[in-house]
C-alpha cells in the first residue's frame, strides 16, 4: 500500500484531486437585472422622468450578468443603438432590435451600451438606458438634461417594503473560500506524504 502511495501516478491523481476540489470551491455570480425594478420598461412618469438614468447609475453590470426588459409587446419594444443615436433619440438603424415583451439582453463584453425604446417619440421621452460594464471611460455616458446627477441611490418603495439592490462588487464572494480549499487539500497531501 505505501508503495502505490509514493507512486507518481498516484501523486498525480492527488494533485488533480486538489485542483478540482478548489474549482469546485469557486463562485460565479452572474445577475439577471430587471430594467426599471417595478416600474419595468416604459414610459417614464412625469413623477419620475429619469428612472433609468437613476437606475442605470446604481446598479453594477459586468460580463455574464443580463438585462430583462418587460413589457407590452403590442405596444412597446427595445433597440440598441450607438450612442450617437442614442443622444439625437435616432432609432432608425438599431443594432439589435427586440419586441417580444420579454427581452434579454446578455452581456457578453465591457463596454457602454445604450438602448432606446423603438416606438416613436418615446425616446424624446426619457424612454431610454444607458449602462456601462467593467467601469470603461466615463467620458461615453451620455448626459440626461440639467438633473441628471440623482443626489441618493433610488428609492422602489411598495406595499411589501422596498426592492434589494443587487449584490455589488465588494459583496461578491472573495478568494477566501478558494485559499482554504487549498491550505486544507496541501495538508492532507503532507499528512499522507507522511506517512509513507
Amino acid at each position: 500500500m505505501a508503495t502505490i502511495l509514493r507512486s507518481p501516478r498516484f501523486l498525480h491523481l492527488w494533485y488533480a484531486f486538489q485542483l478540482l476540489v478548489v474549482l469546485l470551491q469557486t463562485k460565479v455570480l452572474c445577475y439577471q437585472h430587471k430594467v426599471g425594478d417595478l416600474d419595468a420598461w416604459g414610459l417614464p412618469t412625469s413623477a419620475n422622468p429619469l428612472v433609468y438614468a437613476k437606475w442605470s447609475k446604481y446598479n453594477t453590470f459586468k460580463i455574464g450578468d443580463s438585462l430583462l426588459f418587460l413589457y407590452p409587446p403590442s405596444q412597446d419594444s427595445v433597440i440598441q443603438v450607438t450612442k450617437q443615436s442614442f443622444e439625437s433619440c435616432n432609432s432608425t438603424d438599431p443594432i439589435l432590435y427586440m419586441n417580444n415583451g420579454n427581452s434579454l439582453f446578455n452581456i457578453t463584453t465591457n463596454g457602454n451600451f445604450y438602448f432606446t425604446s423603438g416606438e416613436a417619440g418615446h425616446c424624446q421621452k426619457k424612454q431610454k438606458l444607458y449602462i456601462n460594464v467593467g467601469n470603461v471611460s466615463s467620458a461615453d455616458s451620455p448626459s440626461y438634461g440639467p438633473s441628471s446627477g440623482p443626489s441618493s441611490a433610488p428609492s422602489y418603495p411598495t406595499v411589501f417594503g422596498s426592492i434589494p439592490q443587487p449584490p455589488s462588487p465588494s459583496s461578491s464572494p472573495s478568494s477566501t473560500s478558494v485559499i482554504i480549499g487549498a491550505v486544507i487539500g496541501s495538508a492532507i497531501s503532507a499528512v499522507i506524504n507522511g506517512f509513507m
